[in-house]
């Protein structure tokens, strides 16, 4: 046996051992010197699925903790890019088309899915059927339906890691201190929370349908959306304006505000989140009958919108696509992109920015923002990098900091919101029973029909 081949038999021993006790394990602290100062055959193995842009970037990060020993892409301008790229393949990992491949390796300990949002609970469940940890770049899911089958898969491999890219959890000067201040009552009880997050592009133009370029397999790429006449403006970076593989920026930024706020509020247990859903103030770019768009080369996800989302609790979650005014307007529509809590004794604003309000100027959280406080937060970690609590989490076990069972939950916001703007109605929502309720059109919208010979596997 080669020295390479029993240092990583070290390694899977180690990870096998302490992440067989999923969730359970006891915390401790970090005793081993971390991934990116290890020798290279003491590393875990990586397979990248999808390399455009935000995939390199996630790429570049993963190279610190691991070996990067596959890529994989539908379009081959950016296969070749990710593996020549002397921080990702440095032209010596295998490249695929085909994820599969990928997954069928017994060698590759981790996949990151950096995908468009509607391939990606696919290949994470057939991922953690192949036993691979998994890092999964948000939205996790593309419909409420999604939401139960990547919790179900998780559920039953509770040995595997699974990370969702919401990299917002980590920031701690800002997101973490804003969460903390709010389950610590320094707001006093909050009765609403803003989460402006942007409108979708517009585009007034209708766009050509004409041939794929040869470097694209446009048929995978559509993978489980209807089979349609390839647009350039629905591939790569603009497939986030289109209902058919995105759900907009409801699920494109409320992945990151929403997550937040649920976390804040605690709604991000199983069986809590909104009752009732407004989606009566809500516009798109093209005309819609019973939630679908009447123009097939239009951008169709909303653009303008204030999505008035009421919990049990008597909290009210604004989703919105907000403006660039001061953020203690009145007026939910002119907050700035970033969150606003608002309780009975103060009210804070959060943004990848800043942290500001009245209760920060007076740092009232100055006795009650100490290392135990983060380390909660942190499910019992030291505080670090949104990746490197996922490295972290396979040598130790338990819980990582973006972990799915609480993002679904926040998903389940984001798409309601996008249902309830699409059909331009409020819709009720059965948390604990995980349905609308009451209607049977808005129903419909639980899930999609999957195209044949691309459905999501059920475990």
């Amino acid at each position: 046996m080669t020295k390479t081949n029993r240092s990583r038999r070290n390694f899977l021993k180690k990870t096998a051992a302490t992440s067989a006790l999923g969730a359970t394990i006891p915390y401790f602290s970090w005793t081993e010197k971390a991934f990116a100062n290890q020798s290279k055959n003491d590393r875990p193995n990586i397979g990248c699925i999808g390399v455009g842009s935000m995939g390199t970037g996630d790429a570049h990060g993963h190279n610190d903790f691991g070996n990067i020993v596959a890529v994989c892409d539908v379009e081959k301008v950016h296969l070749d890019k990710a593996k020549n790229d002397p921080r990702i393949g440095k032209e010596k990992a295998d490249a695929y088309e085909d994820y599969r491949k990928i997954l069928e390796r017994k060698d590759i300990d981790v996949v990151s899915i950096v995908t468009t949002d509607h391939w990606h609970v696919k290949i994470a469940v057939e991922a953690l059927q192949a036993g691979k940890h998994v890092f999964c770049q948000k939205p996790l899911t593309l419909t409420l339906e999604e939401n139960q089958l990547i919790r179900n898969a998780c559920k039953k491999y509770p040995n595997l890691i699974f990370t969702v890219g919401t990299q917002q959890r980590s920031e701690k000067d800002r997101f973490l201190r804003a969460v903390n201040m709010v389950q610590k009552g320094l707001l006093g009880k909050i009765h609403t929370v803003t989460c402006s997050i942007g409108g979708g592009d517009v585009a007034n133009q209708n766009f050509v349908k004409t041939t794929a370029p040869e470097s694209l397999n446009w048929d995978m790429w559509l993978g489980q959306a209807p089979k349609v006449e390839y647009i350039k403006e629905r591939s790569h970076y603009q497939f986030r304006w289109w209902y058919e593989y995105s759900g907009g920026k409801f699920t494109d930024w409320g992945a990151h505000h929403i997550d937040i706020a649920t976390w804040a509020l605690g709604e991000d247990k199983e069986g809590s989140g909104p009752v009732e859903i407004d989606g009566t103030d809500a516009k798109h770019p093209v005309p819609y009958a019973h939630g679908y768009a009447t123009s097939d080369v239009r951008y169709n996800t909303a653009h303008d919108y204030l999505v008035k989302c009421k919990y049990a609790s008597g909290v009210t979650v604004n989703v919105t696509s907000g403006g660039n005014k001061e953020v203690d307007s009145d007026n939910p529509r002119a907050v700035g992109n970033g969150i606003l809590f608002e309780g009975d004794k103060g009210r804070i604003f959060v943004s990848r920015g800043k942290i500001a309000g009245l209760p920060i100027e007076e740092n009232w959280d100055k006795d009650a923002f100490t290392d135990e406080d983060i380390k909660r937060l942190y499910k019992g970690k030291q505080h670090e990098g949104h990746k490197s609590n996922f490295f972290r989490c396979i040598r130790e076990g338990g819980l990582p900091m973006s972990d799915v069972f609480t993002h679904v939950q926040a998903m389940s916001t984001c798409h309601l919101s996008a249902i309830a703007a699409r059909l331009n109605r409020v819709i009720k929502w059965d948390p604990k029973a995980e349905k609308i309720v009451g209607d049977e059109e808005a129903a419909k919208f639980f899930a999609r029909e999957q195209r044949k010979g691309y459905e999501i596997n059920r475990v």
